[in-house]
C-alpha cells in the first residue's frame, strides 16, 4: 500500500485512438487523470475525480484498481465516455486530432465526498478553467494546489485561465502554451510573467529539451531522461505531473528541483509505450535509477 499525503485528481477519464510512425492503437485508456493517478499512484495515495459513461470498460477500471487509486469519486453516468483519436507526423512534430467525442464529459460537474476536500494535494489536469476553478474552491486549505492547462483553453477562456492560474500554487504548462499565453517567446520572461500572477512555483516543460523550473529568485533548466526510442508521447506531461506530485506527496519540505526530476523521470516512462503500458511496467526501483540518471546531468543553474 502506498503511503504520503494523498493527492487529489480532477481531469478527464477518456477512451483513445492513436495513429504513430510505430503503430496504431484503438480503446486505450486515456485522459488527463488518467495518465496522472497511473504515474502518481506508483509511489502515492491518489483519489481521482471524472466522470464516466455506462460503456466504459471494466478492464481500464481494474487498471486504476491495480495501482491502488480510489475511484470512488468517479461517476458513471448514462451515456458513452468521452473518446479522443489522434494522429502524429512521420517525426511526431506535430499531432492532429482525427476525433473528439466528449459524451458524458460535456456535462461534467465534479463530485467529491465531504472527506476528500480536505485532500493536501490537488492537481488541476488541463480541462476547462471553470471545471478547476470549481474543483479549486472546493477545496479545504490544500498544502499545494497544482494546476496544468492547455492551448484550447488558452484559445477559448483565457481570462478564466488567469484566474486559475491566481489560485495555483504550482502551475505547469509547456513552452508552446506559455509563449501563447504570455506573449513572449523567451522561457525565462514567460515564467517570471506567471510568477508575478500567483503561483510560488512555475514550470514550463520543453519536451525533449528538459523542464525550465522557475521560483521566486531562481531558475533551473532540467533535463530529461534519454529514452532509447519514443513510442507515443501521448500523456507524457500528465505523466511528468504525476512524478511531480508523487515527490510532494513524500515530503514536508520539497525541494522542487527534485520533484521536476522526479517528473522527468516519470514521464520517460510513458513515452516508451503506447498509453499507459509503460507507465504501468514502472516500479519504484526503476523510476530511482532513472531518477539518479536524470540527477547526474543537472549541472547548470540560471539565475533569473
Amino acid at each position: 500500500m502506498n503511503t504520503g499525503k494523498t493527492i487529489l485528481v480532477v481531469g478527464s477519464i477518456a477512451i483513445d485512438t492513436l495513429e504513430t510512425p510505430l503503430g496504431n492503437r484503438t480503446n486505450l485508456l486515456g485522459g488527463s487523470a488518467s495518465y496522472f493517478s497511473i504515474s502518481a499512484g506508483l509511489v502515492a495515495p491518489v483519489k481521482i475525480v471524472g466522470v464516466v459513461g455506462e460503456d466504459y470498460p471494466e478492464e481500464n477500471r481494474q487498471v486504476f484498481l491495480s495501482r491502488e487509486i480510489n475511484i470512488e469519486n468517479v461517476r458513471v453516468s448514462k451515456g458513452k465516455t468521452f473518446r479522443w483519436g489522434a494522429k502524429y507526423s512521420h517525426d511526431y512534430s506535430t499531432r492532429d486530432t482525427i476525433f473528439t467525442e466528449l459524451g458524458v464529459f460535456e456535462s461534467f460537474s465534479p463530485e467529491i465526498n465531504n472527506c476528500d476536500c480536505y485532500s493536501p494535494l490537488v492537481f488541476l489536469g488541463n480541462i476547462q478553467p471553470d471545471i478547476q476553478l470549481c474543483v479549486a474552491d472546493m477545496m479545504i486549505s490544500p498544502e499545494y494546489l497544482v494546476s496544468d492547462t492547455m492551448n484550447l483553453w488558452i484559445d477559448l477562456y483565457p481570462k478564466r485561465l488567469e484566474n486559475v492560474i491566481k489560485k495555483s500554487d504550482i502551475f505547469l504548462i509547456n513552452h508552446e502554451e506559455a509563449a501563447q499565453f504570455s506573449g513572449v517567446s523567451d522561457i525565462a520572461s514567460a515564467a517570471k510573467l506567471f510568477l508575478d500572477m500567483g503561483p510560488s512555483v512555475v514550470v514550463i516543460k520543453m519536451g525533449a529539451e528538459g523542464s525550465y523550473l522557475a521560483q521566486n529568485n531562481s531558475a533551473i533548466f532540467i533535463p530529461v531522461y534519454p529514452i532509447k526510442k519514443l513510442l507515443d508521447p501521448t500523456g507524457a506531461g500528465d505523466s511528468f505531473a504525476g512524478g511531480f506530485m508523487g515527490y510532494l506527496s513524500k515530503t514536508s519540505s520539497p525541494n522542487f528541483s527534485e520533484a521536476v526530476i522526479a517528473g522527468s523521470a516519470m514521464a520517460s516512462f510513458c513515452v516508451e509505450g503506447f498509453g499507459v503500458e509503460a507507465l504501468l511496467s514502472a516500479t519504484p526501483e526503476r523510476l530511482k535509477h532513472r531518477i539518479k540518471i536524470i540527477e547526474t546531468l543537472v549541472s547548470k543553474r540560471t539565475i533569473i
